[in-house]
């Protein structure tokens, strides 16, 4: 449903994106990762369109986005990092506007915004100008008017960028649900959106891609995961206790929490012999947690080395 075979993009000799592939099918959810000015929106502007590649081919639910534009834009859903929405009109009239744009009949667009207004809370707003609302509102807006007509391929620039926690939750519930029958390829610099999202990552940097895999497998490369935390009222005691045990390589404690993060060989689940160990040598501790890894870590050392 999203396709791009070698793309590239250059502003002089700045190559803003560079020779990048990737390919995303119906049902699949992927996170653009990348620090300000790798290329994420450069590449989501070639995807859909907007701007035409120097070099190489993108595809939308198989029509080539500069050769066959109309088609390539009618399945695509494009939310764009800053959100354009037209300023002077009323919600309802902007989403009307859309819809029809989009081809909707009128039966079926009316179904559709009544019910993002909503899931998304913006029934209250319905009749007031754009201009006029917040940030985050506009947003909302602007994501509604992205996926009215539920396209085959949806790119999300920063979509719960300015929203609170129960306004990310709306409008994660609807990409899942929209990623069901649509391939969707969503930017962000939020670790808990990737991993409440995204099974699939793809990293880039310099407008290079330096990484195309499993999120779960970026975690297994973090130091923390399968990590055993815990905090203990005595820390020193905690690590006498654990210190020179097999399988065990080393201690990292928290300086906001104080929590202690004790790290195994092998990546390996230490967690029963730990607690085992703790209780033979009376240690007092809480809230013991197996750690998955953390996805912030794995990136800054992708993109560090990349750098080197």
């Amino acid at each position: 449903m999203i396709e791009a075979l070698a793309i590239g993009r250059s502003y002089g000799s700045i190559k803003a994106v560079d020779e990048v592939t990737l390919q995303i099918g119906q049902g699949e959810i992927v996170a653009l990762l990348g620090p300000n000015g790798a290329g994420k929106t450069t590449c989501m502007r070639l995807l859909s369109g907007f701007l035409r590649p120097d070099r190489g081919r993108a595809y939308i639910a198989g029509f080539d986005s500069t050769r066959n534009p109309m088609e390539a834009r009618m399945a695509l859903g494009y939310m764009p990092e800053h959100a354009p929405v037209y300023r002077e009109s009323t919600v309802m009239a902007f989403l009307q506007f859309m819809a029809g744009a989009r081809g909707m009949p009128k039966t079926q667009a009316k179904a559709a915004i009544d019910e993002l207004l909503g899931r998304l809370d913006l029934d209250s707003v319905a009749y007031r100008v754009v201009g006029t609302l917040s940030k985050g509102l506009m947003r909302r807006v602007a994501f509604a008017a992205a996926v009215i007509h539920k396209p085959p391929a949806l790119l999300l620039d920063e979509p719960t960028d300015g929203l609170d926690p129960i306004q990310k939750a709306q409008v994660r519930a609807i990409i899942l649900e929209l990623s069901k029958n649509s391939a969707v390829l969503l930017s962000t610099h939020q670790s808990d959106e990737v991993l409440a999202l995204c099974p699939r990552t793809v990293i880039l940097s310099n407008g290079r891609k330096l990484a195309d895999t499993g999120t779960d497998d970026l975690l297994m490369q973090s130091k923390y995961h399968n990590a055993v935390s815990f905090i203990a009222a005595e820390s020193i005691a905690a690590r006498a206790a654990l210190d020179g045990i097999p399988g065990i390589s080393g201690f990292e404690q928290s300086a906001v929490d104080g929590r202690l993060y004790v790290f195994v060989q092998g990546n390996r689940p230490q967690n029963a012999l730990i607690a085992d160990k703790l209780s033979q040598k009376n240690v007092a501790y809480h809230d013991m947690r197996l750690e998955y890894g953390r996805l912030d870590e794995v990136f800054a050392k992708t993109v560090g080395e990349a750098a080197a």
